[in-house]
């Protein structure tokens, strides 16, 4: 007399639908697993050509297990290579914004003050402290 869950499940509509929503994620979350063990295989530029060929056959082959062993033999490495280009990339966006920011020459800076205090963006005051600022640098 004991059911399973999936017999259980049947008998109550909302359980049913449970156990698919619980089935939908975990299908969902084994894919972005996986490609995330696949992003990490050809991006990672230690890896010689036959270390990339042999975990991609392993993973493929069989999946479960070749995904695992992956996570447990790399994961840490993983991480930190994911961690070292987010740095990276934080790095050119802000060289980049610098780039495109570039102050002119003192004499450019003094009139978009000049510019800002006449139309009522900064105060008198404001405009002798930037001012101060522009000629000091």
């Amino acid at each position: 007399m004991t059911e399973s869950f999936q017999d259980l499940a049947a008998d109550y509509p909302l359980l049913g639908a449970f156990w698919t929503m619980m089935i939908v994620f975990l299908w969902i979350l084994w894919f972005v697993l996986l490609f995330r063990v696949f992003a990490d295989v050809f991006r990672d530029d230690d890896l010689s050509g036959w270390g990339k060929a042999g975990w991609t056959v392993f993973v493929i082959l069989l999946p479960f297990l070749g995904v695992f062993v992956y996570l447990l033999a790399r994961g840490r490495g993983m991480g930190e290579r994911d961690l070292r280009r987010a740095r990276d990339r934080e790095l050119e966006f802000r060289s980049r914004v610098r780039e495109s920011a570039g102050t002119g020459s003192p004499a450019e800076e003094l009139g978009r003050l000049a510019e800002l205090r006449n139309r009522g963006d900064i105060t008198a005051a404001e405009f002798e402290q930037a001012k101060a600022k522009v000629l000091a640098a």
